[in-house]
């Protein structure tokens, strides 16, 4: 059985990432962890009739805030003989819903379109996990795609505390739906041990996540963590049964359209014999850029690829 991690106030941080936190939990590369995950602050909480998970009012209630915002994140969890320069694959083995609800928000001065929705809105989104349905409350339903919004590793220690909230080369808040049981993310090391930590559980999210948040919910992973010294990355990388995926953040979309498609085209070279301009043609042919998320500040663009076009 692998280690499971509860989320509760002594396994959580609030809205950061930090190198000098204290691992929760140390494994082999290789190892299995299952990892619990809760979301959102106490006005996010569901009226009667609700399962609200046990730990979730204690970390409310006992767990610092140091920065005012960002996710609850379970963890870290490191690997041992991680080291800075080398890579964590993290297989997203198993994501479930871990309530009956879930909410979304909107927030004065965030989105997309601050101008245009002024006014906070807070709802409440029944979740039927036997159906695998986000009832919407102005009716009718969503199919479920569980995923974590955040899923990194720790920073630079010189780098200090870092928001949660931005995503960054040691992933954190990606946002991407792509990354479903199943998938495969690749995150570059930067401290001892890895410290991976992840959370901001989303039940059902589109590209862009646009009002600023999706489903918001907590869930239950199971991961895979295994040390990769063979490889080399300077930001995060994916890959689902299908496709390839780079990503790029910057505060310009067109920036990191651009660093997103060039970080392919240098895959496709590293992976195949195609020279810079077949590769370029390639992805002006079948590489699809698409909005990972338009609302976090550094924003998100993420290029997929078939895998079959390339060995």
């Amino acid at each position: 059985m692998p280690d499971r991690l509860h989320a509760a106030p002594d396994t959580v941080h609030w809205g950061f990432f930090d190198a000098r936190l204290k691992p929760i939990l140390t494994v082999e590369s290789g190892a299995e962890v299952e990892i619990e995950t809760v979301s959102g602050a106490p006005d996010a909480l569901p009226g009667p009739g609700f399962e609200v998970p046990e730990g979730l009012r204690r970390i409310h209630a006992g767990t610092p805030r140091p920065l005012g915002s960002g996710h609850i994140l379970t963890g870290p969890v490191a690997v041992a003989g991680a080291a800075p320069g080398d890579v964590l694959r993290v297989e997203i083995l198993d994501v479930r819903l871990g309530t009956d609800w879930g909410w979304n928000a909107i927030r004065p001065l965030g989105g997309a379109l601050p101008d245009q929705f002024p006014e906070g809105r807070m709802v409440t989104i029944p979740l039927d996990r036997d159906a695998g349905e986000a009832r919407m409350p102005w009716g009718g339903a969503l199919a479920c795609r569980p995923f974590f919004g955040v899923m990194g590793t720790a920073p630079p220690e010189h780098w200090g505390m870092v928001s949660s909230v931005q995503p960054r080369a040691f992933g954190g808040n990606i946002d991407c739906k792509e990354l479903t049981a199943g998938s495969v993310l690749y995150l570059p090391v930067f401290a001892d041990g890895a410290l991976f930590s992840c959370g901001d559980g989303h039940a059902v999210q589109g590209d862009g996540e646009v009002c600023l948040t999706a489903v918001e919910t907590a869930l239950t992973g199971r991961f895979r963590l295994t040390l990769r010294k063979d490889m080399e990355l300077e930001a995060p990388m994916a890959e689902t049964a299908e496709r390839w995926i780079q990503f790029a953040f910057d505060a310009s979309l067109d920036r990191a359209a651009r660093t997103a498609l060039s970080r392919m085209i240098d895959f496709i070279c590293l992976r195949s014999n195609l020279s810079r301009e077949d590769a370029y043609m390639l992805c002006s042919l079948a590489c699809d850029l698409r909005i990972t998320q338009l609302v976090n500040q550094q924003q998100g663009i993420h290029a997929m690829l078939d895998k079959g076009l390339i060995p």
